[in-house]
């Protein structure tokens, strides 16, 4: 899924029609791209400091051999238990439908754009046949910085020492992404420092805005995979370029590999992980109340972080909404419970939120965010301006709002009511 993703940037970056698809390589044109990546690889060492440790593995491949590679790794890096965790957590916050595949919808939406990219499970740089050259270029410089990466700081251990933790996962990434995107705008640059230019995102995602429409499934895709598919490129460069600053140049950027941020807030505001003070976690125990329901079991357990809650408001209210809110998230945790038998799921979450008006702010959000999840629900007569109580076809739902924490819970079985109300009351 990840690698894609890079692909899929490079081509919004660039104008669709250089990248239509050329005749097949000759064997001598082939020759001259694996001599072009060895070249291009030196050149990166050079510009990130990153040494080459080891010799680079490289094929040439066709468009079909390419889509099958990244089906194929796809299929590696997700089990059917993941995909299926993945999915149900994406349901239960009401982001896809009750029918949404998602191995499918990965496989269109990454896929869409297919061109080369680095395998760091097999060593090799897959190098595709079929692009222009200054496009090729722009593939080689990214995917090249990612191999780099590889050798210096490994970077499947890097990728999944957060597995179990999305919003850890996502910082992660955009570390890996962005260091690869702020390399490859540095060549494109000719060398002028990117640490003595103004912010480039703004630039990064005026461009790609006007690219979407050439992307059928990328554009029709919900608001809640576009901001996560391009969040690691636009925030993580610009995260990159800040490290520059602040570590005073590519040779610097260790540390944000050995040491990198814990949260995507972070990447959005990287003087917090500069300044070392990162606000603190949430803790959110099983809930009494739904353990020993007959059918119902944990699913999943992790943290959305500001990127999911932005992403959540983005989607169900408004992105002018999402700007407004998502900022002040500090910290959350939820879990997901699944009923086998008839497919539902049970949501219990907490968040904190920089002051009591932004969590109320939020609780207010969220509560017209319930009223699309679950239409023709019926309200309990005891909802005030800090607590939502409600009836639907999906069980009970409980929303609290208390001091500066938005808390609930969402398919509570009738008789387990009261006790889940008085459950997130105490925490």
């Amino acid at each position: 899924m990840r690698p894609a993703a890079t692909l899929l940037l490079i081509a919004l970056l660039a104008s669709p029609s250089i990248a239509i698809a050329q005749a097949p390589a000759s064997a001598p044109e082939q020759q001259a791209l694996l001599a072009q990546a060895d070249e291009v690889l030196a050149e990166m060492s050079k510009l990130t400091g990153l040494p080459i440790k080891g010799p680079l593995k490289k094929q040439v491949l066709s468009r079909p051999e390419i889509r099958k590679f990244l089906e194929e790794t796809l299929d590696e890096e997700y089990t059917p238990t993941q995909i299926h965790k993945e999915e149900a957590e994406l349901k239960a916050f009401g982001l896809v439908s009750k029918e949404f595949n998602l191995k499918e919808f990965l496989l269109a939406f990454y896929t869409e754009q297919a061109a080369g990219v680095y395998d760091p499970r097999r060593k090799t740089m897959i190098i595709a046949e079929w692009l222009a050259a200054n496009i090729q270029e722009m593939v080689l410089a990214h995917e090249l910085t990612h191999a780099l990466q590889d050798q210096n700081f490994d970077l499947l251990k890097f990728m999944y020492a957060e597995r179990d933790n999305d919003d850890a996962s996502a910082a992660r990434q955009a570390v890996m992404e962005g260091h690869a995107t702020a390399a490859m705008i540095q060549r494109m640059m000719g060398g002028a420092p990117l640490a003595a230019l103004p912010s480039l995102q703004p630039m990064m995602e005026g461009v790609i805005q006007q690219q979407f429409a050439e992307f059928p499934a990328f554009t029709k895709a919900p608001y809640f995979f576009r901001l996560q598919a391009l969040f690691p490129y636009i925030h993580g460069m610009g995260f990159v370029q800040k490290a520059l600053q602040v570590e005073g140049g590519w040779e610097n950027l260790d540390t944000i590999f050995r040491n990198p941020p814990t949260l995507t807030k972070e990447i959005f505001e990287p003087s917090i992980y500069f300044d070392g003070k990162p606000p603190a976690p949430v803790a959110l125990p099983r809930p009494p109340a739904l353990e020993g329901v007959r059918g119902l079991r944990v699913l999943s357990e992790s943290s959305f972080g500001q990127l999911g809650y932005f992403a959540l408001l983005g989607q169900f209210i408004s992105e002018a909404e999402a700007k407004k809110i998502a900022p002040s998230w500090l910290a959350d945790r939820f879990i997901v419970y699944e009923s086998k038998a008839d497919g539902r799921f049970a949501l219990v979450a907490r968040s904190r939120w920089t002051g009591p008006e932004l969590a109320l702010a939020f609780f207010r959000d969220y509560h017209t965010i319930l009223t699309t999840k679950f239409p023709g629900l019926v309200a309990d007569p005891r909802s005030t301006s800090d607590l939502f109580i409600a009836t639907t076809t999906n069980g009970n739902l409980i929303l609290l709002r208390k001091g500066d924490e938005c808390r609930w819970a969402e398919g509570v079985p009738a008789e387990k009511t009261e006790a889940m109300l008085k459950w997130l009351e105490s925490l």
